[in-house]
């Protein structure tokens, strides 16, 4: 049996959740099942020929935007053609979907993500063009993981189709103590401050955030990003750099440094509002910090209601203003509690290996 994972830049991961999830699926699969993973080689930095166990195929096309869906549609074409079971992850390859054989199509197993449609960086266009592409992976997908009972309820109503909730790990994140070395590196975390680490696209509020702890002076943020992956994020870190509240770090890929500075923090903030479940949420929740996550009704139900919600700005600044009247040990410990049963990577492989293969 070999199993194709299409739609992702590429592994090893330094970009977002569906890279994680297929890091983790080779990690914990790659014995078990014969897995090749689709990778961009106009992205990825590193051209590897396999990892951990898997071998690595390259597309010379690259994985973001416009230019995703005719890399993500080459992809699906040849591994329609090549594997046993596809793995297809986020919405780029719908429009390969009326092409492909009933035997191709059900090899596909497929999971969206979130939202992707509803995300304001994209244009009215795209908008258009990414939910068109949605509608013709469900219409033709017979398997589908969706993982938040939000999405989950979303492709109930709006395509009449069942799902698997299977969710993400975060089990990953590990608890680091402040070192003399690291203090020297971020002097910050000699004193109580809120984290984040992000995408930097509007989607994710980040707006509100700089906004509100910049209307305030009892807690500085400290926002890990990849800012200069975007003009959004290149005239967004230059108009809020230098404020003393707003401490603004690009990407950080050595996750020993990360998890440092996010084991430490007083408040974690959360963002996100496009939908589906995201790996800096769970990662946040393992490590049992306390979360102001924005309410999105994906985060609720990632949280399983256990965490502070925002609706916007004035609430967000509010809520910084007074944290500490807020329980927030007992927050920490009960999201923590809640994710060592529910996001642990190695179940989660497990339950994706027993869609995939029946």
């Amino acid at each position: 049996m070999n199993l194709a994972i299409v739609g992702i830049r590429g592994i090893p991961n330094n970009y977002g959740g569906f890279e994680t999830l297929t890091e983790y699926l080779v990690k914990y699969l790659s014995g078990d099942i014969d897995i090749t993973v689709y990778c961009s080689s106009t992205d990825m930095k590193s051209n590897l020929k396999s990892y951990n166990g898997a071998r690595l195929k390259y597309i010379p096309v690259t994985s973001h935007g416009a230019k995703g869906i005719i890399y993500d549609s080459l992809s699906l074409l040849d591994a329609a053609f090549k594997f046993d079971k596809i793995l297809f992850l986020g919405f780029g390859g719908g429009f390969v979907m009326p092409f492909l054989s009933k035997k191709q199509k059900q090899k596909i197993t497929l999971n969206i993500g979130g939202l992707d449609w509803k995300r304001n960086k994209w244009s009215a266009t795209a908008r258009k063009v990414i939910k068109k592409a949605e509608q013709l992976l469900m219409k033709n997908c017979t398997k589908i993981i969706s993982d938040n009972i939000g999405i989950q309820q979303y492709v109930k109503a709006e395509y009449h189709k069942d799902s698997v909730l299977i969710a993400y790990g975060g089990d990953q994140a590990v608890y680091r103590p402040i070192t003399p070395a690291s203090i020297a590196d971020y002097p910050f975390l000699k004193a109580p401050y809120a984290f984040t680490v992000t995408r930097i696209q509007q989607d994710n509020n980040i707006d509100m955030i700089l906004e509100s702890f910049l209307n305030q002076d009892v807690l500085p943020v400290v926002i890990v990003g990849n800012w200069h992956n975007s003009n959004y994020g290149t005239q967004t870190k230059k108009k809020y750099n230098g404020h003393k509240n707003l401490i603004l770090l690009d990407a950080i890929y050595d996750r020993e440094k990360l998890d440092i500075l996010r084991s430490n923090c007083a408040l974690y903030i959360h963002g996100h509002s496009a939908g589906g479940t995201n790996p800096s949420l769970t990662e946040a929740m393992y490590l049992g910090l306390p979360v102001l996550a924005f309410a999105s009704g994906y985060n609720e139900y990632t949280t399983d209601n256990k965490a502070l919600y925002f609706r916007d700005g004035n609430e967000l600044t509010e809520m910084i203003i007074n944290y500490q009247s807020y329980p927030l040990r007992e927050i920490g410990i009960k999201l923590k509690e809640f994710a060592r049963i529910h996001y642990v990577w190695k179940s989660i492989a497990e339950d994706y290996k027993q869609v995939i293969l029946n």
